[in-house]
């Protein structure tokens, strides 16, 4: 929902700045004032184009250019009188007027109702103000509640949609706990074939050699084979059956590369056997990592690392995209937030740092013993 947010949103509103600008040119006649026109205009292409190149990247659109917006199109609407012939203001429809709509459109998908809905009506206000001294025998009250019910109704559907794309969130969170939790316990019970095989292979070893008369009489050696397979026997049997019990960390993480959707994912795994639950702790944050990438990095290639430094257990997703400023990401985004970093945090001995910029990103997980 984010990437569509400033898709939608950045480019609408940097291709209705583009469009106002080439209307207040055409439209520049007196009382309209060059000393005021062209400075606002300028301010006003440089958002364009910076709310374009947001849309371009698909980066979320910062809380910073949404008020500087705000705040432009508030003394763009104040200082109409200079700004805009008489007869343009008519019915609303002035290239301020359309300003101000897609404004309030693009606050409401940024913002919370709690700062959108106050500072959207502030913005109808001074669009009634600036009409008013621009042309005194303009009602404006209709305009007015055009840009009311324009308030209210993107901010209704807006909650609506973050509580939509919440409810699907934790539905695939979810889905995705669950798929690992399926691949966690299948490879756990093949480890335990691979066990029970290798055990009834040597016990029926022992059993058939004492069965074909090799040993007719004492042997030592039959007494530490035999007491060698008990053994095995008694550790299967202890062997627990919870999240702790271990598996091939390295076969879970190529299953776990080999779902993932939209990309190519290179592989360097070695051979590490780790509880379940650390398993799966790093499972559900490869999976988050890869999912990022796919959606957001704008490659479609990423490389899936782990190894063993001085007892420590690392896994790394590495891409080569555009990056992103962790510390812009929404507090309310589950996926960095929790699905990665509070993931491995919570684990004891285990952890998670990310690293992105110009050359790309690179989720670094890891665990001790």
């Amino acid at each position: 929902m984010q990437r569509a947010v400033t898709l939608v949103g950045g480019g609408a509103r940097g291709v209705v700045g583009l469009v106002a600008i080439a209307a207040a040119i055409l439209g520049a006649v007196p009382p309209v004032s060059a000393a005021w026109l062209a400075p606002m205009l300028a301010i006003d292409l440089v958002l364009s184009v910076l709310f374009l190149r947001l849309a371009r990247s698909r980066d979320p659109l910062p809380s910073w250019l949404v008020a500087s917006d705000a705040a432009t199109t508030t003394v763009l609407c104040l200082a109409q009188p200079h700004l805009v012939a008489g007869d343009a203001l008519e019915g609303g429809s002035s290239w301020v007027g359309g300003l101000v709509t897609v404004t309030i459109v693009v606050m409401a998908t940024v913002w919370r109702p709690r700062l959108a809905v106050p500072i959207g009506l502030a913005i109808a206000a001074a669009y009634l103000v600036g009409l008013r001294l621009a042309a005194p025998y303009q009602d404006g009250i209709g305009t007015l509640g055009i840009h009311f019910v324009q308030v209210l109704s993107i901010t209704v559907l807006m909650t609506l949609l973050r509580r939509s794309a919440a409810s699907a969130d934790a539905f695939l969170r979810g889905s995705a706990r669950a798929e690992i939790a399926l691949m966690v316990e299948r490879l756990r019970r093949e480890d335990e074939l691979k066990q029970v095989g290798s055990i009834h292979e040597t016990s029926l070893h022992t059993l058939t050699m004492v069965g074909l008369g090799t040993y007719d009489e004492p042997s030592a050696t039959l007494r530490d084979q035999a007491a060698a397979d008990l053994a095995a026997l008694e550790k299967l049997r202890d062997t627990p059956r919870a999240d702790s019990a271990p598996i091939a960390l390295d076969a879970l993480l190529d299953e776990v590369a080999g779902r993932a959707r939209g990309i190519d994912v290179r592989r360097r795994l070695i051979p590490e056997t780790v509880p379940g639950d650390v398993a799966e702790r790093f499972a559900r944050a490869v999976t988050e990592a890869l999912a990022n990438v796919a959606l957001h990095a704008g490659v479609r290639e990423a490389e899936l690392v782990s190894s063993r430094r001085d007892g420590e257990v690392r896994v790394e997703v590495a891409d080569r995209g555009g990056g992103f400023d962790l510390a812009r990401v929404p507090s309310d985004r589950f996926g960095v937030r929790g699905s990665i970093l509070d993931t491995m945090r919570t684990l004891p001995n285990a952890g998670a740092d990310i690293s992105s910029g110009a050359a790309g990103t690179r989720v670094s997980l890891w665990w001790r013993p």
